[in-house]
């Protein structure tokens, strides 16, 4: 852990008093620029992302969200469930390995369900523009009873937020089938 750590040390800013370079000028805005590391490992994530400025997502687009997701079902992700709210996103997943072994990063799998959504989501729309926030919040789930919770919390969202009755009735659920 101590090397994957080291490894994202130079990325993680620090506050100007921290930083050695010798010039005491404070460090560019980019500098701050909120690109957060994302520890890479096989846990179970809750991940929420958001529509740039909060955006309303047309209906005719939200499949496109959860058809990219599913595209890395199997692949780099295995996804529990994800829900396309009008302005954000709620998905449960865990990385998945590549052939030498090795764990998909997070950043990789976002990156690919995002960039590869928003075109589908601007070209359906003949558009152009950011169509999601640069930053996604991901939060290890730590034991099955919370993935419970979670799965539950995503798929009672339309009902909370009024869209429908029951989860069910929204159309922009998935869930993996319960296993038997």
């Amino acid at each position: 852990m101590a090397i994957q750590h080291q490894k994202f040390a130079d990325r993680v800013a620090q506050p100007p008093s921290a930083v050695s370079s010798g010039n005491s000028a404070r460090p560019s805005c980019q500098f701050y620029r909120r690109n957060l590391p994302h520890i890479n490992n096989r846990k179970t994530f809750f991940i929420t992302f958001s529509t740039h400025n909060r955006w309303i997502l047309p209906e005719s687009v939200r499949d496109s969200v959860i058809t990219h997701a599913l595209h890395d079902h199997g692949v780099k992700i295995h996804l529990h469930c994800i829900v396309v709210m009008p302005d954000h996103v709620h998905m449960i997943l865990i990385p998945m390995c590549d052939a030498d072994g090795n764990t998909f990063g997070l950043a990789e799998i976002m990156s690919g369900i995002k960039s590869c959504s928003a075109h589908s989501i601007n070209k359906k729309l003949e558009r152009k523009g950011t169509v999601w926030q640069d930053e996604s919040f991901d939060h290890i789930l730590r034991s099955n009873e919370k993935l419970v919770e979670k799965i539950e919390y995503i798929c009672n969202n339309p009902v909370r937020k009024g869209l429908v009755k029951k989860p069910d009735d929204y159309p922009w659920l998935w869930k993996e089938p319960a296993e038997e």
